[in-house]
């Protein structure tokens, strides 16, 4: 009755693990809060950071950085994508900006 009890348990929890995101996730969320006139402008910019391991990380996921990258002189939004496999052993963080 213990055994399977607690056989029970185990399976709740790897299963909660497997439907919360912690075996794969890739989700883009934005980094504001203000949605009344949000405009996108004409350009997209990107920039990330990446990790490795939990070990190594490199990469620049700066809103200035990305708005280098796009050539873009005023934000008027922006957005973060996160992707991450098997409990962030790799990890890629992304930052979008949309403006002119």
């Amino acid at each position: 009755m213990r055994r399977l009890f607690k056989c029970k348990i185990i399976t709740a929890i790897l299963v909660s693990c497997f439907l919360t995101g912690c075996v794969y996730t890739n989700i883009q969320r934005p980094l504001g809060t203000e949605f009344n006139k949000t405009e996108l402008g004409s350009k997209t910019g990107l920039s990330s950071n990446h990790s490795l391991l939990w070990l190594v990380a490199w990469g620049d996921a700066g809103t200035k950085a990305a708005a280098e990258n796009g050539n873009i002189k005023v934000i008027q939004h922006a957005d973060t994508k996160l992707f991450s496999v098997l409990f962030g052993l790799y990890t890629e963080v992304t930052t979008v900006v949309y403006g002119d």
